[in-house]
């Protein structure tokens, strides 16, 4: 899928409907910026109960801390 957006006088882009039916975005809903070389990732900001058991299974055990850092 292609789809181009212009970007207006206020700096704001209107996200092309094709888009945001595939990725299943909604009014309201926060996004990220995040610098990738000369373009930019946007990524939906996930909710709380999203983040539910992502680190299920993660070892406890022998992992790096604040500590550990040179």
């Amino acid at each position: 899928m292609t789809a181009t957006a212009t970007l207006s006088s206020k700096f704001q882009i209107s996200i092309p409907k094709a888009v945001r039916e595939e990725q299943q975005w909604e009014a309201g809903q926060e996004f990220v910026f995040i610098p990738k070389g000369k373009g930019v990732l946007v990524m939906p900001v996930p909710e709380l109960n999203q983040l539910a058991g992502i680190a299920r299974g993660a070892r406890k055990d022998d992992y790096r801390d604040r500590k550990d850092r040179y």
